[in-house]
């Protein structure tokens, strides 16, 4: 092989790619693992993970990176920090642009860019974000039994997510910025029928305020320009999510949205390439599924591979 040349590149260092990165070194492939910044991806801003399996009591989300990183360098994985500029899939040996002009070729790939948060731009967003400010109610609702918390959005995540934390929270504020919501009817039913939800319609938050945790957010009626505080011990963000699809530029199929589109075996439009994780399209997005997401396409990229 020439210098430049591995068997398997990964692209992205959360719990999909240090997974994959993780079986692919086990099944004996020159594996290089490419990370813009430090390994760990969502997971780094994440307090505490009470819900992956065999911690019974959690563990911190930056004692689970370093646990899954040291692992897979263990056996052998390469971690570069290199941040990835554009893909070319033209030929049987998969190229991959880097900054600053260099390039890395392998046969093989795995996309496990991962997704973003979209989020509000306010004070005090990131000084408590994974400390307080959360996008996942299914992760942190239990941190906030028999609390106060804020939402923000109107569309059918939100709702669902809302009605989530009701078997959590004592009390549910959900604030949208119009006076009808988007989420699907029968969602807007449940969300109006529950005694523990209250929306406040025509309403942007403007602020998130605290000392160690949050004590509050701040926000203001559209129409009347009354600004008010909201006392709250938890702050749900749930405007959307962007998956970190920049460099694809149309090389591989993609959703409406830009998620990556795989089959079973994690593979996508581009015999070869796989994608694992958050940035791919699928129903949850959680350390777990990214995590049974990073092993199948490991595998599946192995027996690609074998067949060359």
């Amino acid at each position: 092989m020439q210098k430049n040349e591995c068997d398997l590149i990964i692209i992205g260092g959360g719990p999909a790619g240090l997974t994959a990165g993780l079986y692919a070194t086990r099944a004996g492939l020159d594996t290089i693992m490419l990370e813009k910044m430090a390994p760990g991806g969502q997971v780094m801003v994440t307090d505490w993970v009470e819900n992956y399996p065999g911690f019974i009591d959690g563990i911190s989300g930056a004692d689970l990176v370093q646990n899954m990183t040291a692992q897979a360098q263990r056996f052998g994985l390469k971690v570069q920090a290199q941040e990835v500029r554009s893909l070319d899939f033209s030929d049987s040996l998969k190229k991959i642009n880097l900054e600053g002009g260099k390039t890395i070729k392998a046969p093989a790939v795995i996309i496990a860019s991962g997704a973003s948060p979209r989020k509000l731009g306010i004070p005090g967003e990131d000084r408590f974000y994974g400390r307080g400010i959360s996008t996942c109610a299914t992760c942190d609702g239990p941190f906030f039994r028999g609390k106060i918390v804020a939402a923000v959005g109107g569309g059918d995540t939100a709702v669902q997510e809302s009605i989530f934390l009701t078997k959590f929270a004592e009390k549910v504020y959900l604030i949208h910025r119009r006076d009808q919501l988007r989420a699907a009817a029968v969602l807007q039913e449940r969300v109006l029928a529950n005694d523990k939800i209250e929306i406040l319609w025509d309403s942007v938050v403007t602020g998130v305020d605290g000392l160690s945790n949050i004590e509050k957010i701040k926000f203001k009626n559209v129409k009347t320009n009354q600004e008010q505080d909201l006392k709250v011990d938890g702050f749900f963000v749930w405007i959307g999510i962007l998956p970190n699809q920049d460099f694809i530029n149309g090389a591989i199929a993609q959703d409406q949205f830009g998620f990556i589109k795989t089959d079973d075996n994690m593979q996508t439009s581009v015999k070869g390439v796989f994608a694992a994780g958050d940035i791919r399209t699928k129903l949850l997005r959680q350390i777990s599924t990214a995590v049974g997401d990073g092993a199948t396409a490991a595998v599946a990229a192995e027996h690609y591979i074998e067949g060359l």
